[in-house]
Parts: structure tokens; sequence; C-alpha cells
């Protein structure tokens, strides 16, 4: 078989029923992306002679005598192709994951497909960006600043450092490498909800061809853990095993195949036979918490940080300020509803994997997609009895993580794999197993009542959460208490309450997901601030700054918390909400719609805490290299979040240099220190105090020595330019390094943050929305989002982060939803049963920042990337409620969810009901 792959001829054969994805990475290609392997997303585009084509779902054996182009070959021999250029222009990516796919299609429209990009970029899902800058790739726009004076860093739209390997397929995720003698690790999973395994059969499975291990609950060690990853361990119940006996969600996995080709892994997994005692299964959470139901988790106690085991729950909270009934009933207007969320997944397109071995001196390295590498190997050092300094786990770079990453999902079975054959392992879960058996967004009950005077000002707030935690309670907890906090804190209000229960149930675990709760509970906060302005004919906007947290106002929600580190570093809430109202109110594209669609405005706030609580740590180095430049070492990873970019603008500030003399080593718990991970709005706000101290004490040192040097005053010395300046005298850090030398050791400083104190960022989006009261059907006509970031270190990045996350929100709020049925299995494990927004699915929403400098964080930052996500259902909830009059309590709001009522309302378009 012959055939060319970027004007290279080849003349390999590929396995019978290869796909040509995998053809190509075996090669080398490893630009060539798995992101579904069902032709759903994109990631694996290639050209065949010049067309674009999934390889996933290309047989191999069809390219012969054809040409094969992958993102590596689209530059030839100039390098960069003028559409590689174009998304570095215009930073068209953020993780970088499904980038070269999309570069691939892009490259190839011709001008009548650019016409209509919906429809041309329909095969290529981005999860990260909202499009926008896609667009603007195509487009021929650009949002980089070329190049800024040393020292001016911050605050500037500079590129990511990684971008010219991203378009070009030079960066390098976690499976782009090849590693000698690899062994393949594959999983086999429960097709029962609840049941107990009796009895296993490994005698079939042991005798396929190149089968090395099959490893069960009788394998692995017993202690009890739980895979979500925080700093303090407290914070999570232990209720789950590496691999168990008992079973409690279909798709838990029961075994792991190790073997030399995922062909032998997937036989063996056929083979292996169990015997299982089907146990009493509870699917509804109402049901599982209700007396007398079966037990899932029997055996645990409090000890094992369980709220109450006999009950199914994993976690409750209780607490009152002031007397809500008393004030419901003397209030002028109440309200009171009750809200549904639902299922919702990452849809990270890396799916979670890793690759694990033993090098020459017996540390066990994990090479693993994650977002807390650092958590993860304290995790593994107590799970196989480890010394921490016998662990090593890092990422490259991290194909998106939204939360989903801030688990343990695989990393404890590669670390078995890989201890008990000694040999190189990889895992790489499938599309079907993230949805099935990774985690989700909690769903939430959650039963509002709310009480305002006659002047408008609420008098009474009570929330009563349901939260679904399925068969684990990985977050359970600190998701449930952190939908109760922010969203209720951000209202003045003397009487609230708040009643919670996390509870098991026999379906999938949820567990960290953007936002972390709060989208949950929003909705149902923000529609009850409408109603009761309705009720008392007040504005939206005008009730909300009628109760909103003012600067210095208490931010209380019970019960009391022990944790009183939450200030105001700055406050831009009352910014935010005018910049929405003008906005909206702006004249726009007018729509030009028939008598049939409804019309209406809606918005939404948010407060959240900008670093979780109970301490969230990062250490950073720094030290000035022999040619001039800096290395800066950090542990917080880089997934599309931008902190690779950011903490470079930081250093580069710090000590008057400008980014690109700034190297940067990160995600590696091989270089020290420690980090807490990059999750709770944290990479910048925490890891990024630690470079700034640890920058400033570098900047220390290089004064103190050349003021020695030119024995002066260490004050008259300041860093400019790229050097250090005491009146007319000025000493380049070139000539520092000779100085470094000297003494026999580098300048170097260190800094380190524990999270606290602890900011506060705010965010209010707004909607116009048109409904056809016919159809069902819901067109945006307008977003528009205000975020108080602080001082925003890189707009042009901040923008893209406020954008993918209205993005993913909407994604959520209108179409994706996780189905699963009366006996708990998940009836659309796949993307193209599961609808994620591309680029036709996605508006244009306009992004504004409130001015304000935050006293806590960074150089005046705070964090962003989490918190745009929070408003966006409630503020579309509020704008369909608007529209219609009618108020629906259930995301996802599909057509299909619209049109009862508003038949029922309105009828059909003859007039009739």
């Amino acid at each position: 078989m012959s055939f060319e792959v970027n004007g290279k001829p080849f003349a390999q054969e590929p396995r019978a029923g290869q796909c040509l994805r995998t053809f190509l990475r075996e090669l080398g290609h490893f630009g060539v992306k798995k992101g579904c392997d069902a032709g759903d997303c994109g990631a694996c585009t290639v050209l065949l002679d010049g067309e674009p084509v999934h390889s996933c779902l290309i047989p191999a054996f069809r390219v012969e005598g054809r040409s094969v182009t992958t993102i590596e070959g689209l530059g030839g021999d100039h390098g960069t192709h003028p559409m590689q250029q174009a998304f570095l222009d215009a930073q068209g990516f953020q993780c970088g994951f499904c980038t070269a796919g999309m570069i691939l299609t892009c490259a190839s429209l011709n001008q009548a497909q650019r016409t209509d990009l919906g429809a041309a970029l329909k095969g290529n899902i981005c999860r990260c960006t909202g499009y926008r800058s896609i667009e603007d790739a195509l487009l021929g726009k650009t949002n980089v600043e070329a190049s800024v004076e040393p020292g001016a860093a911050f605050g500037r739209s500079l590129p990511a450092p990684a971008g010219p390997d991203i378009v070009r397929g030079d960066a390098r995720y976690t499976f782009d490498t090849a590693i000698e003698g690899l062994l393949h690790v594959k999983l086999v999973r429960s097709p029962h909800a609840h049941a107990r395994i009796v009895a296993i059969d490994k005698s079939e499975a042991l005798k396929v061809p190149g089968v090395h291990a099959v490893l069960t609950h009788e394998d692995a060690p017993s202690m009890l853990i739980s895979t979500a990853r925080h700093e303090m361990d407290w914070m999570d119940p232990e209720d789950t095993r590496v691999l168990d006996d008992v079973v409690r969600f279909i798709g838990q996995r029961v075994a792991a195949i190790v073997a030399e080709s995922e062909t032998a892994a997937e036989e063996a997994c056929r083979r292996l036979k169990f015997d299982y005692e089907i146990l009493p299964a509870l699917i509804d959470p109402e049901q599982a918490m209700a007396p007398g139901a079966p037990v899932i988790h029997p055996d645990r106690t409090t000890a094992n940080r369980i709220a109450d085991a006999q009950r199914n729950l994993a976690a409750e909270t209780h607490g009152e300020f002031g007397n809500v009934a008393a004030a419901l009933a003397i209030a002028a207007v109440t309200f009171e509803g009750t809200f549904h969320s639902h299922r919702v997944q990452h849809a990270a397109l890396e799916t979670h994997g890793g690759l694990a071995w033993l090098d020459a001196s017996g540390v066990l390295n994990v090479r693993t997609s994650t977002q807390v590498p650092f958590l993860t190997r304290r995790a593994l050092s107590d799970i196989f009895k480890l010394p921490p300094d016998k662990v090593r786990v890092f990422c490259e770079r991290v194909g998106g993580g939204f939360g989903g990453k801030q688990e343990m999902f695989v990393e404890d079975i590669l670390a078995l794999a890989a201890l008990k054959t000694g040999r190189p392992v990889k895992l790489e879960l499938t599309r079907e197993e993230q949805f099935i058996a990774t985690s989700t967004r909690h769903p939430m009950r959650v039963h509002i009542k709310a009480g305002a005077d006659a002047g408008g000002k609420l008098t009474a707030l009570k929330l009563d959460v349901l939260s679904n935690t399925g068969a684990y309670g990985n977050h359970a907890g600190p998701v449930m208490f952190h939908s109760l906090s922010e969203s209720i804190a951000v209202y003045n209000c003397p009487n609230k309450r708040v009643d919670g229960h996390a509870v098991y149930t026999n379906t999938v675990p949820a567990g960290a997901f953007r936002g972390y709760g709060l989208p949950q509970t929003l909705i149902a906060i923000e529609a009850a601030i409408d109603e009761l302005g309705r009720q008392l004919g007040i504005d939206p906007y005008e009730m909300r700054r009628r109760n909103i947290v003012r600067d210095g106002d208490p931010m209380l929600s019970p019960p009391p918390s022990e944790f009183h580190d939450v200030l105001y570093g700055s406050y831009g809430l009352d910014q935010c909400l005018d910049i929405v109202e003008r906005a909206m109110q702006a004249d726009g594209p007018q729509p030009d719609l028939s008598p049939d669609w409804l019309i209406g405005d809606g918005v939404a706030l948010t407060m959240i805490d900008t670093a979780p609580p109970a301490g969230h740590l990062a250490d950073a180095t720094i030290t000035l290299s022999d040619d001039g430049g800096f290395d800066l070492t950090v542990g917080t990873a880089e997934f599309g979040n931008g902190t690779s970019t950011v903490h470079r603008q930081i250093a580069a500030t710090t000590l008057a240099t400008t980014v690109d003399r700034i190297r940067l080593r990160q995600s590696d718990t091989a270089h020290g220190g420690h980090d807490t991970g990059a999750y709770g709005s944290a990479g910048m706000f925490v890891a990024g105090k630690a470079t700034h101290a640890a920058s400033l004490q570098l900047a220390t040192e290089l004064k103190a020595a050349a003021a020695g040097a030119w024995l002066c005053d260490v004050g008259s010395c300041v860093l400019e330019d790229n050097a250090i300046v005491s009146g007319v005298r000025r000493m380049p850090f070139a000539e520092l390094v000779k100085l470094a030398r000297e003494r026999g050791q580098p300048f170097a400083g260190s800094g380190n943050s524990e999270g606290t104190p602890r900011s506060v960022g705010f965010n209010v989006q707004g909607f116009r929305i048109a409904v056809n009261k016919a159809t069902g059907e819901l067109r945006i006509l307008r977003s528009v989002h205000a975020a108080d970031a602080g001082v925003v270190a890189n707009p042009m990045q901040c923008r893209g982060q406020v954008e993918g996350g209205v993005a993913q929100a909407l994604g959520a709020a209108l179409y994706e939803e996780m189905v699963i049925d009366a006996e708990g299995r998940v009836t659309n494990p796949k993307f193209r049963d599961y609808h994620l927004p591309s680029f036709a699915d996605v508006p244009r929403t306009e992004v504004f920042f409130a001015e304000t400098s935050d006293t806590i964080g960074p150089l005046g930052a705070k964090s962003m990337s989490e918190s745009p996500y929070n408003p966006v259902a409630a503020a579309l909830g509020n704008a369909i409620a608007n529209a219609t009059g009618i108020r629906f309590t259930a995301p996802p709001f599909k057509p299909d969810r619209l049109f009862p009522a508003l038949l029922d309302k309105f009828g059909n378009s003859t007039g009739t009901r």
C-alpha cells in the first residue's frame, strides 16, 4: 500500500479494520486528535486529496494512492499556512485540542462556503472559545498586540505562548508521545445499577494472547477514598475503592485488563465472567432519602465523612438568620416556586486518560490529563503506600477540563497496572465511557420562597435544595454548600433560611463542574427577584439595585461559615448592572420576525468567591538564567484557562522585561513545590500571587546585587528595561548573570500563596430573545455580559473566557441533557445524541469589564474563567418569562418543552386551543 502524508511517500500497511486516525498517529502525526471516534467532533480532521474528512470514519486502507495532509504539513515547506497564521493573529483557540481539525476545515473553505459558516463548520466542535475568535480568524482580524515595552505586559492582549505549537500541531497533549513496550488497559464495567460481585472467572480472559493481567477488587488496595481532589481531604467522603466488589451504578468499573494491544484487552473484557447478586436500585433522589429506602452505602458512617448513610445522605446543611416564616407572613409580595436542573457533561474534547511507568530509579511516573497533578500524587502515594518522592504526576497540555479533571478517574488504575506488570501502560477513556463513568453536573431540585416589602426590599429568602450526587459523594458536600452560599449572600435580606440535602442514588456520580453549584440555584433565586419586582411594578435592574450587597456590606448566607476571609478586594457589581442595562437599551439590529414571535429581555447576576475555602496553596520559583532571561516554575495546569499566558505577564511586568524572556515550566510534581490545582477560580488568583511574590523576591535580590557592586543605596535601584538602574548607572540582566557565576549560585526568588484572604468576582448577563408561540423555537437576539475581573490581566484572553463560559452555559440551558432511564442507564452517551453547541448555535456575546482594581489579587486582578457560566440559564429563564408571561422552571428550554405551555396559553396558529 502506498500513499502520501504531507507530501512524503509512505508504504506502511494498516492493521485490519484500522481507521485512518489511529494509523496516522502511529506514524507520528500527533496533531490528529481523538475526540469522539464517531465523526461528531472534528478533532481528527485531515485533508484527503484536499478535502476535509473525519479520519476516525475513514478506513486506513482507503488512502491507498491518495494524499493526506495533517496539520503538521498544512504549511508545507514554508512552515506556516495563512490560516494557521490567522488563528494565531486572532487567537482562535483556548485549550487548543480542537484547533488542528478546525484550521484544516477552515483552510479548505471556498468563498461560497464562507458565506454560511454555520453550515461549513457544523462538523467541528470547540468546547472552549464560543467561536467568536474562530470567526475572527476567518475574517482576518488581529486580536493580539504584537509587542509591548519591557515591564508593561500586564493588562495587555498578549498571545498564548503555546500558540505557534498549537496551530502547527506541535503542542503535546497527554497521548502525543511514543513509548516502547507500552501495554494497553481496558476496563470492564458493571451492567447493573446496584449489585454485589459473588464470583469472578478470569480463566478465559487470561487465555487471550497478549493479556498480561486481569485486575479486580481482589488485586487492588481496599482503602476507602474519594475521586474528588481537594487540598483538605475532609471536604469529601471516603466512599470509593479503586475496584470494589459492590457496584452502585451502571458503568462502574469492575476490572482492568492489561494487554499488548487494545484489541486483545477488549477481547479479554468480553470473556471475563462475573456472577452478581442484584441489589435494590434507587434512581430518584426523593425516593432515596425516604424512610425505609434501601441503603446504598450501608457500611459507611460519619467516620467516613458521610452525613447519614442510613438515609442515603452524603451531606446536609440547615441554617437560618432571622425568622423567615414570620417575614413571609407580613411581606407585601411573595413568590414560591420549585425549579429543577439537569445532568450535563463537561464534554472536554480530550477524554480522561494517561500513561504510567516505573523508571530506572523506581519512581512511578503518571502522565495524565488532570487539573490537579499534586493532589493526585498525594492520593496515589496514600493508596499504594509509596513515599511521595517515589511518585511523579505531571501533565502536558490538557485538552479541556471545566472541573471534570479535578477528579481521579484513571490515575489509580494506571498506577495499579504499572505496579502489577512493571511495564508502561496506557488507559484512554472512550467518549461513551466519559458519559457513563466519570462525572456530571449535580442535578438539583430547588424550592424557593421569597418575600419583599412594598418598597421592593427583600424581607425573606428561603431555599430548600435536593442535590443528586449519584452513586458516590465526590464533591457532594462542597457543591451543595457552594450552591447555597454566594447565590444568596449577594443580596441583602434580614431573614434567610437554607436546607440542603445531597443524596446518594444508583446513577452516574456527579462532581465538580464550572460554577460549582451556583448555576443550579441561581435559576430559582433570580426568577424570584424578577417575580417580586413584577408584582411591585419595579424594573428588574432596579429591583436588583435595591437589594444587592454594596462595598462593605456583610455577605451572609446561613448557617454561619467558619471561614471569615472573604473580602471586597474590589467592587464592581453596580457598574456591571449599569453596563448591561445601557447595552441592552442601545440601538441594535431590529429583527424581522412575524407576529408569532414574542420578544423579551432578561437579566441575572452572580457573585463568586475567587478561591475555595479552607486553603488553596501554590508555590512558584523564578531564576535569572545564563542568557539574561528567566526560568519560571509553577504547579498550576494549563487547559485553556490561560494561566500560561498570565503567569508570564505577571513575572515580566514585575521584572521589567518582556514575556518572551520568561520561560515557563508547569504542572509537574518533579519540579518541586506544591500546587493545590487549577480549580475553584484559583489558577491566577492564588497561583498568580505566588508568581508575583517570587518575582518580587527575585527583583529584590537583583537590586541588592547591583547596589553591592556599585556600593550605593539599594533604595536607589530600580528595574527598568531588562536592567537595574540607579541614576545614570545601568546594569543589564546579562551582567547580573556574571555576578551570579562569581558567587556560585543563581539569583532566584520563591513565592507562595495560601489562598487567603479571598476576594469576590461579579458577573451580570443580559439576553434579548424571541420565542415562537406557535412552535416553541427560541432565538437569541442579543447577549450582553459584564464582568468585574479587577484589573484585566489580558483583555483578549479574558473576553474569550467570558464568551466560552456563556457558550457552554447556553448549551446546557438550551439543549444539552444527559438522559437516564428508569434502570439508571445513560441512554445518550455520545455527542451525536447530546447536542453540543456548534458554530451556528452560539450568538456573539458583547463583553464588557467593570473598571476596578482588586486589593488582594495579583497586580489588581481576580479570577474570571469560571463565573461567566453562572448567570446564563437564569437570565435566559427570565427573558423567556418576560417574552411569554410563562415561568418555565426546568432547563433545557427546548422547543418541545416550551411548546405545550405556549399552546395552552396562546393556542395554535389558527387561534384554537
